[in-house]
């Protein structure tokens, strides 16, 4: 007896419904980026991981795309010894991961398993799903107390709160690494999670032995994906570093998740959209990117009731130092506030080289008042008049005694320089900045700051 179409879409349903389940196929074709497997029972999805078949064991993909009687793959590794005709097996169960405390202080790839040379890793009761949806918006609870960076720029004038999402963005070559070290280091929080995505090679170790060192290590989990590895392990990275975030935030944990770069991750979606047939749009990027930057960033934030919270970090890497590139504006459009680090405050060699009048925390009015807001927008104000004339003062325009308000702005500037300035090995209080930059502040506004 032949099966009808009817029977056919039955069998389909029976096999989604009572999964997991392993079905096979076969490689049908192979380029560079990917691998196009037989899929003639139509019982695929889209995400659906798969182990091919090669000389040397087993590769790992994920379905990117689906066509008539075929399945486009992307692999987590080279495809090497793929060949035409090697078996494919897939699993309908979600990706998922088992993160647990046995993690903190290791260093882990994309696909959780670790490349630090200590061994294996303790896998958690509780598998979690590596595309979570984020908790429903109307449960979560609301923003916490200040967070101390210990970066006198960053808790003076971009205050951020416990919850928030934060982005650094800057052009190659001006700091952000070198701050997001220091973030890393200093601040104040039970779990980091720190995923390193696209990074040069030697950075990764660099930033463990120098900028963690043994105890910051110890309470952190290092997500690392290479700039040499696929498109694949680039985008898992991400998707693995808040798992494993909010699998300590269920445990009640104040959890510092840091990513270098969400620039890079938008790149890796980018290679996956267009293998997967996507067209390209602004400078190239699919529409895929666009809607990955905000399933990804929101999973950050506050949890439930009851439930600890995700501080984010995220450096965004502005091509051309344009700051209105594609991925820099639709990640400022979804984050909370934004740092900003400027080329030429670098060349002046000032780090962190911190645009304070750039940058901005969407959360600071929701800070309990200490006085902080108002010494901010003084010294806010004093350096917008002296950048207004920074060129009429640098060629000698500017005759002194003209305007005194630019004769204060000139006197404060100096001294904003070296309270901005900050070396990469110092943690400065929230506390003693507050103070130091109401001292100065008030010293050149006299009896108006009182």
């Amino acid at each position: 007896m032949t099966a009808g179409p009817a029977s056919i879409d039955d069998a389909r349903a029976t096999l989604r419904r009572f999964g997991p389940v392993a079905v096979s196929g076969a490689v049908d074709s192979v380029s560079d980026l990917a691998i196009r497997v037989e899929d003639r029972l139509g019982a695929l999805e889209v995400g659906a991981r798969v182990e091919i078949e090669t000389a040397a064991g087993g590769l790992a993909a994920e379905v990117v795309s689906l066509a008539r009687g075929a399945a486009v793959c992307l692999p987590f590794g080279g495809v090497g010894g793929v060949k035409r005709g090697a078996r494919a097996e897939f699993n309908s169960a979600a990706a998922c991961v088992s993160p647990s405390r046995a993690w903190l202080g290791r260093v882990v790839n994309a696909l959780g398993a670790p490349v630090d040379g200590k061994g294996p890793i303790a896998a958690g009761r509780r598998p979690r799903n590596l595309r979570a949806s984020p908790p429903q918006a109307a449960l979560r609870e609301r923003l916490g107390p200040p967070v101390e960076f210990g970066v006198r720029a960053l808790d003076a004038f971009c205050q951020a709160r416990v919850g928030q999402r934060l982005g650094i963005f800057s052009g190659s070559g001006v700091g952000k690494s070198a701050l997001l070290s220091m973030i890393a280091r200093n601040t104040r929080c039970d779990v980091a999670v720190i995923a390193l995505i696209g990074e040069r090679g030697r950075e990764v170790r660099e930033f463990i032995e120098e900028s963690l060192g043994e105890a910051g290590l110890a309470r952190s989990v290092v997500i690392a994906a290479t700039s040499d590895e696929p498109a694949m392990m680039r985008r898992e990275a991400a998707y693995l570093a808040m798992t494993v975030a909010e699998h300590f935030r269920d445990e009640g944990a104040h959890v510092l998740c840091l990513m270098d770069s969400l620039t890079r991750v938008a790149a890796a979606q980018r290679e996956i959209g267009l293998a997967a047939g996507e067209p390209p749009t602004a400078k190239g990027y699919t529409p895929s990117v666009f809607s990955l930057l905000p399933k990804l960033l929101e999973r950050a934030g506050s949890g439930l009731a009851g439930a600890g919270a995700v501080t984010g970090v995220f450096t965004v890497l502005v091509e051309g130092d344009d700051h209105d590139e594609p991925i820099a504006d639709a990640a400022r459009a979804i984050l909370d506030g934004h740092v900003v680090l400027d080329r030429r405050i670098a060349e002046r060699g000032r780090f962190p080289a911190i645009d304070i009048l750039r940058s901005v925390s969407r959360t600071t009015l929701g800070v309990p008042e200490t006085g902080l807001v108002e010494t901010v927008r003084r010294a806010r104000a004093l350096a917008a008049v002296y950048e207004d004339m920074r060129e009429m003062i640098r060629i000698g325009a500017y005759k002194r005694g003209a305007s005194p308000e630019v004769e204060r702005a000139i006197e404060f500037h100096a001294a904003l320089e070296s309270f901005l300035a900050q070396a990469r090995d110092e943690c400065a209080s929230a506390a003693d900045a507050e103070e130091t930059l109401a001292r100065l502040t008030a010293s050149h506004y006299g009896s108006e700051a009182a």
